[in-house]
């Protein structure tokens, strides 16, 4: 697996941030909530204008196309966050932390990994799809099932631990763990700490990584993770 450190402080060399108020609700843990944190993570994302006039979040999602975004995303500058008309500007840890919240890669800012996963994601997931090449509508609606219920909840499922391919994010007495190279990781916004506590590989779980997300890692995908796991 290869290491990337994408999480240097992205003040500096991200203009996507510049002018960023610190304050503002919009930092995303596994369980795809939202968060008022100085830690900004390796991704930006969004899922439609989330927030009011006050730069209150008060809707939970808009559209069911929920994506991850380059930083830099291209040319944009802005010197606002939650500006009125304009996405909600999210951000996560990781990309493991942003498919656990039910996002996937940007199809414009991020094109080469946006193909990379919808193949990869289709070919493992061919009962949930009619075609080898649907549209990304569909995807996404196939990931709306997976990650909400009526009602705004997460939607979560049971596994064993072991089944559980490296990127899964699973939840343990109220904390977030990645599974990553044969061991456990406790998220947080700043990253993960390794998990010394024993767990039987055959205990069940609660999976906060979406169910389509977790076979497409089995089957091989390798999402970005923060350079603390590799420590």
């Amino acid at each position: 697996m290869t290491t990337v450190d994408l999480t240097k402080d992205s003040n500096e060399k991200h203009s996507v941030m510049a002018g960023e108020q610190t304050k503002l609700q919009n930092r995303v843990d596994p369980w795809g909530k939202f968060h008022v944190t100085p830690e900004r993570g390796a991704w930006m994302g969004n899922r439609g204008i989330l927030h009011d006039d006050q730069k209150q979040i008060v809707l939970h999602w808009q559209n069911y196309g929920w994506v991850t975004c380059s930083l830099e995303c291209g040319d944009t500058h802005r010197d606002e966050l939650f500006a009125e008309g304009n996405y909600s500007e999210l951000f996560f840890l990781d990309e493991a932390t942003a498919f656990a919240a039910g996002h996937r890669p940007c199809a414009a800012c991020r094109y080469q990994r946006y193909k990379d996963f919808k193949a990869a994601w289709v070919a493992a997931n061919v009962d949930r799809v009619s075609t080898d090449n649907p549209p990304i509508l569909k995807v996404d609606q196939a990931l709306q099932q997976d990650r909400y219920i009526q009602g705004g909840e997460k939607k979560t499922y049971d596994a064993v631990l072991e089944t559980l391919p490296a990127g899964t994010i699973f939840e343990l007495n109220g904390s977030a763990f990645l599974v990553w190279s044969g061991r456990f990781y406790r998220w947080s916004f700043s990253g993960y700490t390794h998990h010394k506590g024993k767990q039987a590989p055959t205990s069940t779980v609660r999976v906060l990584t979406p169910e389509s997300v977790v076979r497409m890692f089995a089957a091989g995908f390798v999402p970005q993770v923060h350079v603390s796991a590799y420590r």
